[in-house]
């Protein structure tokens, strides 16, 4: 099976394709964010690495932020990302990288929506800690899993707390 991304394919044998990738990161609270490293600097400095290591394939690194500190993932009412939504919208952006899934949205029907946004406008999606990236046929098939749930968890079709109590933990 071809795990090269997508994005990258080659349209001559010289360079490969430029893939725009934004950096989102978010802490759930204030605390901590006045220090001089903190952990949306730690999650950056992971991804840009992770963006970094992908240079060959012609990733490259936006300089825009968008970075939430002191909001939940609760809610997509955050400045950062409200900013990244814009910005793919006008499409400035071929992949968001995130240091771990639950940076983008605690709410599986959330990360479901915004999944679905960032697939109207062919944005892939990379998660750095978790080996999830949406550039790949087995990061699409991962995608394509947990929306199942998504939309099963949607309709109401999960009777079991139980069954739900395990969709959330594997998608955390």
């Amino acid at each position: 099976m071809d795990e090269r991304p997508i994005d990258s394919r080659r349209r001559d044998s010289t360079a490969p394709t430029r893939v725009r990738c934004a950096i989102y990161t978010r802490k759930s609270t204030e605390e901590g964010l006045e220090q001089a490293f903190n952990s949306l600097h730690a999650q950056r400095e992971a991804a840009e690495a992770y963006v970094q290591s992908q240079k060959h394939v012609g990733w490259t690194l936006l300089a825009q932020h968008y970075d939430d500190g002191g909001f939940s993932g609760g809610s997509l009412e955050r400045p950062g990302l409200q900013q990244l939504l814009i910005d793919i919208e006008a499409r400035r952006v071929d992949c968001v990288v995130v240091y771990k899934v639950d940076r983008l949205s605690r709410s599986l029907l959330d990360f479901a929506r915004l999944m679905d946004r960032f697939e109207q406008r062919s944005v892939s999606f990379v998660s750095v800690t978790q080996q999830f990236n949406t550039s790949v046929p087995v990061g699409r098939l991962t995608l394509n899993i947990l929306l199942s749930f998504a939309h099963y968890a949607e309709r109401g079709i999960m009777q079991s707390p139980s069954t739900e109590v395990a969709v959330g933990l594997a998608f955390r």
